[in-house]
């Protein structure tokens, strides 16, 4: 749960420490503003991917499934500053599907929260494999950080391109050639 006092208190004290006024009339409500949108781009520390990934569906076909240019947002976890990009998901059905929703909302729970690209890739695939228990799972992001492009080095249009496999995807080979030829990269 977000602390609305400590938010604001502290956007307060890096408005003094970079030389702001706090006070002045662009930046009065700037800390309840701050505090506010918290709630909003943190709101995957308060919630889990079993919510979402618990309700499934009887499927008869297990042949894979893509869920292909989910958009997100997230806060990188060493400068928070944001990164975004897209996610695309595949998984091997085991008898259950899940709607197809559910997989957009799973990578909203953990890109809403600091983070590291890393990381986010991989959270997902294992709540894939923990909650819906299927064959496999394949997560693919492919992201823009800021840390990279407004600062530091200054690279914009710089991506950064993380993957986690698990399950049969680890050990079929050529489901990951699938993977990527449904994505239409060809690789």
């Amino acid at each position: 749960m977000i602390d609305q006092d400590k938010v604001r208190q502290a956007v307060r004290l890096l408005l003094e420490g970079i030389g702001e006024d706090p006070d002045r009339e662009g930046l009065a409500e700037t800390p309840e503003r701050i505090a506010r949108m918290c709630e909003e781009i943190y709101g995957g520390l308060d919630e889990t991917a079993e919510v979402h990934l618990r309700k499934t569906f009887e499927a008869e076909e297990n042949e894979m499934v893509l869920e292909k240019d989910l958009v997100f947002y997230s806060t990188c976890e060493h400068h928070l500053l944001p990164f975004f990009g897209k996610a695309h998901i595949a998984y091997i059905p085991d008898g259950r599907v899940v709607g197809l929703s559910k997989l957009a909302r799973t990578v909203e729970v953990f890109a809403r929260r600091p983070q590291i690209q890393e990381q986010l890739t991989g959270q997902i695939a294992d709540a894939l494999m923990r909650f819906l228990q299927p064959r496999g799972a394949m997560v693919l992001i492919e992201a823009e950080h800021m840390c990279m492009t407004m600062r530091g080095i200054k690279k914009p249009g710089s991506r950064t391109v993380t993957m986690a496999k698990r399950g049969c995807f680890l050990e079929y080979p050529e489901l990951e050639h699938t993977f990527f030829a449904m994505l239409g990269t060809g690789k």
